[in-house]
């Protein structure tokens, strides 16, 4: 295992970052002609769907995972019930976007529902995509790991095939920071670990297109936000675009949509196996938490 595991997290954070300026813009010519080429961290529009976001702030999913950050730092790690309590004061006051499932998951708390029971049932891919600071945490013990991503996962997004994503997406980024390339260690655990599943079907799909142009991929796969169609256009940018990591997130990126979720996940697992490059190391620098991150990061062995 080598440092790329703090590049993982950080380089997750600053491509959700990159995004936040063009979220959920479902027009990719629209964010070519308006935006040109988004490599450079951008404010939201007063038009966006985060319109109290700043230039190197972070969309409702960084702000998540900054919380899970936080939580796995603390003495003793990762406690379900801890980031349980964290994460509902993330959102009490919060001036960003709330999406359906922290909606939903809110108003199960309210009813009552513990950590283990609250989840909503959205399928989307987001609650799978904040694993990187349990990935770095627990990477020295992977059965703890992947205990810890079903529980968080399951905390806001009780939908099985998201749950099994997020493990899915774990086990790869697992492989990557001991080395194996990623489009190798995703067909590996795909074929190994998830057999007959819906995840070896999607991560199968976005392998075999690897040579096609990224947006025509996520144009057919689906630019939502819903596991089901994000994960082959996933697939298919990291298996691309491998030997450049930023360019694979400026290209999840431009494929518009659900954009914030693809780029992380993409970043996630480029990082893992190569690090963060030029472009990844800009945009965090550019990060207005950059220096709580680093911070949380530090106490983390």
């Amino acid at each position: 295992m080598t440092d790329n595991a703090y590049d993982m997290v950080k380089a997750s954070l600053a491509a959700d970052s990159l995004a936040l300026g063009v979220h959920w813009i479902y027009d990719a010519g629209k964010i070519r002609s308006d935006y040109g080429r988004v490599d450079s961290l951008l404010a939201p529009g007063e038009d966006s769907y985060h319109p109290t976001g700043q230039k190197g702030g972070f969309t409702h999913y960084g702000d998540q995972t900054l919380v899970l950050l936080e939580s796995v730092s603390r003495p003793g790690g990762f406690d379900l019930e801890q980031f349980f309590r964290a994460w509902q004061e993330l959102f009490r006051g919060y001036t960003g976007y709330m999406d359906t499932a922290t909606k939903n998951t809110l108003k199960r708390i309210a009813a009552g529902k513990d950590a283990k029971s609250c989840g909503s049932l959205s399928n989307d891919i987001a609650g799978a995509g904040r694993i990187p600071p349990l990935v770095l945490a627990l990477r020295h013990d992977p059965d703890a790991l992947e205990k810890a991503v079903r529980d968080q996962t399951r905390m806001t997004h009780n939908d099985e095939a998201t749950v099994e994503t997020a493990v899915f997406f774990a086990r790869v980024c697992l492989a990557c920071l001991d080395g194996k390339q990623p489009s190798a260690a995703i067909k590996e655990v795909a074929e190994q670990g998830f057999a007959g599943s819906p995840v070896e079907m999607w991560a199968l799909q976005g392998l075999a297109a690897a040579d096609r142009d990224s947006l025509d991929a996520v144009m057919q796969f689906g630019q939502s936000c819903h596991t089901g169609e994000v994960f082959s256009g996933v697939v298919q940018i990291i298996a691309k675009y491998e030997t450049d990591p930023g360019g694979a997130v400026i290209e999840a990126v431009m494929a518009g949509g659900d954009n914030a979720a693809r780029a992380g996940l993409v970043a996630q697992v480029l990082a893992a196996y190569a690090g963060m490059d030029d472009h990844m190391e800009r945009w965090f620098d550019g990060l207005i938490e950059k220096e709580r991150v680093q911070d949380l990061l530090d106490r983390i062995p």
